[in-house]
């Protein structure tokens, strides 16, 4: 009788998936148990297991989940990965871009939160919203530009006397400055706007030589230095009353230099110049 030769299953070859799965049953855990420690979908542990390497999304893929299965039951990853990497070159696979670095899934706990991610937009939106809010606080007043842009012709024009002899061209250059506070308006004859602002002391503004009938609205016309071609002209009032129709084209300031006994508060109730306002 012919002896049958024992059975010996210690050199038994074993796949990387096969000895991932005799571990998982050995600890008795389900696959579902698994997939919760390692995240890695079911249907691709199940691919680990079967050795279906043509079913995973790619190379890179099956190796970096087999590691990661590897770790989870305590396995020696490096060994078993080396062994896929030569079941994987068997399998005619060994050229679907492996890697050097391996993939591994990410870490869930190192994915940011929904209330961070919330968070990290609102400060961009606030970010931007401030940027444009600043962009548009520094463009220029298109009122008060006259004011800025007259700004060089306060440096330079000579300080008015109110004493001084009232010698004017009567198709010469007014010029308005401010010496404070003051709020002004000039309008033509037509009630166009020509300027309105509340000038700064040192400010100024030129009368264009051009304006039909210019005239001026302030309350406070003591805080006003007025020239013609750098002749000081007497203040249109002395700041009890607010003025109002009082002509500043350089022929109406001429006429009105032209009548030295014309007292200085005339123009608080608008004078000889203009009837009185009580606008």
């Amino acid at each position: 009788m012919e002896e049958e030769a024992p059975e010996n299953h210690e050199f038994a070859f074993q796949t990387v998936g096969e000895k991932l799965k005799e571990e998982r049953e050995r600890r008795g855990w389900s696959l579902e148990t698994v997939a919760e420690k390692t995240r890695i979908p079911m249907r691709h542990l199940e691919s680990i297991e079967k050795s279906q390497y043509a079913k995973m999304p790619g190379s890179t893929y099956m190796i970096g989940f087999s590691r990661s299965y590897a770790k989870a039951v305590e396995l020696d990853d490096a060994q078993l990965i080396a062994q896929l990497r030569g079941e994987l070159s068997d399998a005619g696979l060994s050229g679907h871009h492996i890697p050097s670095q391996d993939y591994e899934p990410a870490d869930p706990t190192s994915v940011p939160s929904k209330t961070l991610a919330w968070t990290a937009a609102i400060i961009a939106i606030l970010i931007i919203a401030g940027f444009f809010i600043w962009r548009n606080s520094i463009t220029s007043d298109p009122v008060a530009a006259p004011v800025e842009d007259n700004a060089a012709a306060a440096e330079t024009a000579p300080a008015p006397d109110a004493a001084a002899p009232a010698t004017t061209a009567a198709d010469g250059q007014v010029v308005i400055t401010a010496t404070d506070n003051v709020w002004i308006k000039i309008y033509d004859a037509d009630n166009k706007r020509l300027f309105e602002a509340e000038m700064k002391p040192g400010q100024s503004y030129n009368v264009p030589k051009d304006a039909n009938g210019p005239m001026i609205v302030t309350g406070r016309p003591d805080m006003l230095k007025i020239t013609v071609d750098g002749a000081a002209i007497a203040p249109l009032g002395d700041g009890t009353k607010t003025i109002a129709d009082i002509g500043v084209s350089a022929s109406a300031l001429s006429a009105r230099a032209a009548q030295p006994s014309q007292p200085t508060a005339a123009g608080a109730g608008g004078g000889t110049a203009a009837p009185p306002s009580g606008q």
